[in-house]
């Protein structure tokens, strides 16, 4: 018998400084977002002969796809520390040149191979001066970048092998949306650990997955015993779309068990979620740009078949997946504004909110539990 996830008592929440003071955000942005396995997009973006410029915890890099896969640098010449690319995209080949001096560096290892004009003296170890890399971890083609020297062990949420069934590796990106959110990082993913909103919030939703309805993402969760066999969607639905029908074939190595999910979600914090569904994939993304600015991505993946067919709709797929982010954006940007309110200091959860408190945990573990003493 699964063990009931309930709260015991109702513990407080993050004081306000984690949401909009800047001293936590800085000390997150170091202790989190510069160490953590962060996800820049899926591989296919990445077009090789192309240096492609992100910004990570406030650190310029580049990510080159090689024939040996992905490697990233940090966007700087050893020589005086200038910024080696300025563009978003810029053409590289099998040489990275700065722009100053001219010394460059292989693309593929990042090796210094010349000093241009400048003549190192017997003292000068080119071997010391190349490239700095940054650590890359690529997974079911999605491409996860670490600053840190040492990184932590890659692990999702549900584990290495949660999208095996799935074909990840030979879907192909069938559309991508980029937005800003008037709000902390950390609202997002409260919003996406707890089900108390869905019933008020996400009306569809909660009429697509029965339970949500209560307030719970799981059967674990009720206070009075749920037939198991129960699905998680509603009766006729296979799959987040208008119509709850597949937009086309089904995945075939899904199992049974799989297939009656509806949905399983896999979650990589600080900075995506996976959800898979038995005909298509969802990626959400965040990037933590302030204290109150977050840059949200989506992207909804297809087997090459799916998106070839004449019948195929985009818009019946990504409908109702973007009229649950729309509602979400909203009430994250709600949110925030009354966290900025002096009157507030702190919160209470309730015995549902066992992941947010969870996931306040893995923030305070990873910044040392160092409480904020701002007052912003």
């Amino acid at each position: 018998m699964t063990q009931n996830p309930l709260l015991a008592h109702c513990p407080p929440t993050l004081p306000r400084a984690a949401y909009v003071g800047a001293n936590w955000f800085a000390r997150e942005q170091a202790a989190i977002w510069a160490r953590e396995w962060v996800y820049v997009g899926r591989i296919d973006i990445f077009h090789p002969g192309t240096a492609h410029r992100l910004t990570i915890a406030g650190r310029s890099v580049l990510v080159l796809r090689q024939d040996v896969g992905i490697v990233a640098y940090h966007n700087v010449c050893r020589h005086r520390g200038t910024e080696l690319c300025s563009a978003d995209q810029t053409e590289v080949g099998k040489r990275i040149s700065c722009p100053y001096h001219g010394w460059s560096y292989a693309s593929a290892d990042g090796r210094l191979l010349s000093t241009a004009f400048g003549t190192p003296t017997a003292d000068f170890d080119g071997t010391a001066h190349g490239l700095m890399p940054v650590a890359t971890q690529v997974w079911k083609g999605m491409v996860f970048l670490s600053l840190a020297t040492n990184p932590p062990p890659f692990l999702p949420d549900a584990g290495i092998g949660a999208l095996d069934s799935w074909p990840m590796d030979s879907l192909v990106l069938g559309h991508r949306t980029k937005r800003q959110l008037a709000c902390n990082w950390k609202v997002f993913w409260e919003n996406y650990n707890e089900c108390l909103h869905c019933p008020g919030i996400h009306p569809e939703l909660s009429a697509r997955v029965p339970i949500y309805a209560k307030g719970i993402m799981s059967a674990a969760e009720s206070q009075t015993p749920l037939d198991p066999s129960t699905r998680n969607l509603a009766s006729g639905a296979q799959s987040w779309t208008m119509s709850g029908q597949p937009c086309g074939p089904v995945f075939p190595d899904l199992t049974p068990a799989e297939s009656a999910e509806g949905h399983r979600f896999v979650t990589l914090y600080p900075s995506a979620f996976v959800v898979a569904h038995v005909d298509y994939i969802r990626i959400v993304g965040l990037h933590a740009v302030s204290p109150d600015e977050t840059i949200l991505t989506a992207e909804w993946l297809f087997h090459p078949d799916t998106l070839a067919r004449p019948d195929f709709d985009l818009a019946h797929v990504t409908g109702f997946a973007r009229t649950v982010m729309e509602q979400d954006a909203a009430t994250y940007e709600m949110n925030q504004r009354g966290l900025r309110s002096p009157a507030y200091t702190c919160g209470t959860l309730m015995p549902q909110e066992f992941d947010v408190h969870q996931f306040h945990k893995w923030v305070l573990d990873r910044t040392a539990g160092q409480i904020e003493t701002e007052t912003p």
